[in-house]
């Protein structure tokens, strides 16, 4: 019989927050097995929502509004969160999220992450000593060069000019000036929740696999590489440490902030490691006959550190069956079964613009539940 259901999706980008999600899958559950036990867990992979999400399961914990620098350079309202007196969040998403960057200035290699250290800066005002930064939804590609700018450091060119913000700008990048960093940052613990699977350089580097999605052009993506590789090259030199900051395990996360912070002493932490386990999550899971999670896109990317494969994987741990819901189904979707899924399906019944596909998000969520529900108890009643 299917009496308890786990619900746990992930954000849909630009449409829905992960908890409106859960909410509209919920319902979509209810609408075919009325007296359900639901069981709502929405889920963060460091990018939007994650603050939000932590301060609403952390008791006293809240949300801090201030303005700070957006991806394009112009001011904008945003957030970091406190989730006692010691540690803070930050969510990259909040102040530098591709949500931030108009469709109409597209352009990775001139949007900066600038903001990001700002927030940063801000959280240690408030005295904190652990700030957790979560990577995910960037609509940046400049390295962290922004943020290492924000929290003082000087990035110069051959002739000791100070470079503009992006990623574009690195490739005249001759040094990097770091006697003005915030001394702050020597005593506080930068923990990165971001894929591991996301690094900076290399065929599989940042400005490669996400540029294309940020409106990078083919020829942009390839320059955008090379000034990368600069950024890497001069991190090395002018803050050495003992990492591989060109293609170590999440040096590529949000476009790249992750080695830019990392140069800095931040440890680089399997998001699902960080920011899950305080939810009990396998153990809800096991609880439930049958395990429900949603993202935006499900396509080849999504087994590398998506919340479906990670949803997948720990449900499998005690047997459960998985149904993934997705906006969209694009190429190699079908290695998600390697994860541990059961099934898939897209939530749109019929070809629809963009604007109104994340308009009706929730609508859409909700009738894709019902009828993949229905499909569910239908398969049930039949002998295989």
């Amino acid at each position: 019989m299917l009496t308890r259901v786990a619900v746990a999706p992930s954000g849909f980008k630009e449409s829905l927050s992960a908890e409106a999600a859960a909410q509209a899958i919920a319902e979509g559950v209810r609408r075919v097995v009325p007296d359900a036990e639901v069981d709502l867990i929405p889920l963060v992979d460091g990018g939007e929502g994650t603050a939000a999400t932590l301060v609403a399961g952390t008791p006293g914990g809240r949300l801090v509004p201030t303005t700070a620098t957006g991806p394009v350079g112009r001011p904008v309202r945003t957030h970091f969160a406190l989730l006692g007196p010691t540690t803070a969040v930050v969510e990259m998403a909040a102040v530098a999220g591709l949500s931030l960057v108009p469709r109409a200035l597209r352009d990775p290699g001139a949007t900066t992450t600038y903001g990001v250290g700002e927030l940063i800066s801000a959280a240690l005002d408030t005295g904190v000593r652990r700030i957790l930064i979560g990577c995910g939804d960037s609509g940046t590609s400049d390295g962290g060069a922004g943020a290492l700018q924000a929290l003082g450091a000087r990035l110069l060119d051959a002739d000791g000019r100070e470079l503009p913000y992006g990623g574009s700008a690195l490739t005249t990048l001759d040094r990097i000036d770091t006697t003005g960093l915030d001394p702050r940052l020597k005593d506080t613990e930068l923990l990165v929740a971001c894929n591991p699977f996301n690094v900076l350089c290399g065929e599989r580097g940042v400005a490669r696999v996400f540029g294309p999605q940020k409106g990078a052009t083919p020829q942009q993506v390839e320059a955008l590489s090379a000034s990368l590789d600069r950024w890497a090259s001069a991190l090395e030199r002018d803050l050495p440490s003992d990492l591989d900051l060109r293609e170590g395990p999440g040096t590529g996360a949000s476009g790249g902030l992750g080695a830019g912070l990392a140069a800095l002493g931040a440890r680089l932490l399997p998001r699902f490691d960080v920011l899950l386990d305080h939810l009990d999550l396998d153990a809800r899971l096991a609880r439930a006959d049958l395990v429900v999670t949603a993202e935006g896109a499900l396509d080849f990317q999504s087994p590398r550190g998506k919340v479906p494969a990670e949803v997948a994987r720990r449900a499998k741990l005690s047997g459960r069956p998985v149904l993934v819901l997705a906006g969209t189904i694009g190429e190699g979707a079908h290695r998600i079964r390697a994860s541990g899924v059961d099934a898939y399906s897209g939530i749109l019944p019929a070809p629809v613009s963009l604007p109104e596909a994340l308009g009706r998000g929730a609508e859409f969520l909700t009738d894709a539940t019902e009828r993949a529900l229905r499909m569910v108890l239908l398969g049930t009643r039949l002998a295989a």
